[in-house]
């Protein structure tokens, strides 16, 4: 497997050389500054590689791009998206040519990652992000008062929402919206109320099926040439795994994946296996998902999640939570060896230790939401550890 970080760009409190004493070789990365919808040139591309060779003793090279965006209007489905597939192509051309062949992206209308809270204390005095049902169905039917938002939810958690809001503080009630954007990257807008309504209202009455026929029609326009260029293309899950503010979500399930893989049965049309999101799923089985789909996992996001019966989550220690990481390592280290035994140059899955706590000298430095040093750091060494003792414990190659 080999070892990734993902670094936001320049902007990034967190320092290449800081990557590299972490252990990691590999860098995901992505142009956030380039609106959706238009396309990446070489030159910005070359430039974002130039940065990472500027220190050629740090051995760092870019072959994930994370993400590559889909524009909002590919995934309502308007009809005049041909501009945009074909900016999409050209912006995979470009990669391609310059040796960035996988790229991660997603199909969560709206929002990406969504949380309630980014700073929940720890033992000790460290941080972690957390999804507090009740505060996101306190936003979602008294302060966004999105029509029908109350149906279906239980009675108990419906009153300890109601409750949360009406005692909440407007500097809190802040904090909430501002945690539900923060999974938003880079500098792309963020939504207060009011704007938050009106993106939603443009997806009118979209069922699951509309967004995988839209998601079809996006995949049977890029696969083609993802095969042409030797690129392949994984699928980030839903995180949360379940529809949020009325908009559907299509790939929460293992059986969202095999529907997934099944639109165009092609070895580029793949999947980012994140354990996190999978993981907040209380169906999801990781380690049998890991096997099922091993050929078509192109990249991996691991870390793991604490569930509780309501809904909510917490990001727990990479080791720690409900996932049993130990195993979903053994079958991607399995899924190496037999692409390795195929003759396959790539066949190192890249993984990155995904959203660590924030500890110790983290605390308060402007890192991305989820993204601080000092835990992935543990993260990454805690994953190396398992990852060496399965090797040898299974004649494994790392």
């Amino acid at each position: 497997m080999e070892e990734t970080w993902r670094w936001f760009g320049p902007d990034d409190a967190v320092r290449l050389d800081h990557i590299r004493q972490a252990g990691a070789h590999g860098i995901v990365t992505s142009l956030h500054h380039i609106p959706y919808g238009e396309v990446w040139s070489i030159e910005e591309i070359e430039r974002r590689k130039a940065i990472l060779a500027q220190n050629p003793s740090l051995g760092l090279h870019w072959r994930v791009v994370e993400s590559l965006p889909v524009h909002e209007k590919i995934r309502r489905g308007d009809a005049d998206c041909a501009p945009l597939f074909q900016n999409y192509r050209q912006s995979m051309r470009n990669l391609a040519a310059c040796g960035v062949t996988n790229i991660c992206y997603n199909f969560m209308p709206v929002l990406d990652w969504t949380r309630t809270e980014l700073r929940h204390p720890l033992p000790g005095g460290g941080t972690a992000l957390r999804f507090n049902a009740h505060e996101y169905v306190g936003f979602d039917v008294f302060i966004l008062e999105r029509p029908g938002a109350d149906e279906g939810v239980p009675e108990t958690l419906l009153a300890r929402a109601k409750t949360w809001v009406e005692e909440a503080s407007e500097e809190q009630k802040e904090t909430l919206l501002a945690s539900i954007m923060a999974g938003l990257p880079g500098a792309y807008e963020r939504y207060d109320v009011a704007g938050l309504r009106q993106i939603l209202a443009a997806y009118g009455e979209m069922t699951p099926a509309d967004l995988k026929a839209n998601l079809r029609r996006f995949l049977e326009e890029i696969i083609p040439t993802a095969e042409e260029l030797g690129i392949t293309m994984g699928m980030h899950p839903d995180d949360p795994p379940r529809p949020l503010f009325g908009l559907p979500r299509i790939v929460s399930t293992e059986e969202d994946i095999a529907d997934l893989l099944a639109m165009v049965d092609s070895p580029s049309n793949g999947l980012t296996l994140c354990t996190g999101s999978l993981g907040a799923h209380p169906a999801s089985d990781l380690p049998r998902i890991a096997v099922r789909f091993a050929e078509r996992i192109h990249f991996a996001h691991l870390r793991n999640v604490a569930k509780e019966p309501d809904g909510s989550f917490m990001e727990a220690d990479h080791l720690g939570g409900d996932t049993d990481m130990v195993a979903v390592v053994e079958a991607l280290l399995t899924e190496g060896k037999r692409r390795r035994d195929e003759g396959r140059a790539d066949w190192r899955i890249p993984f990155r230790p995904d959203h660590g706590h924030e500890l110790a000298d983290d605390l308060g430095k402007p890192t991305f939401p989820g993204y601080p040093l000092i835990g992935r750091l543990r993260g990454l060494a805690e994953l190396r550890g398992v990852m060496t003792a399965i090797a040898r414990l299974k004649d494994l190659p790392l």
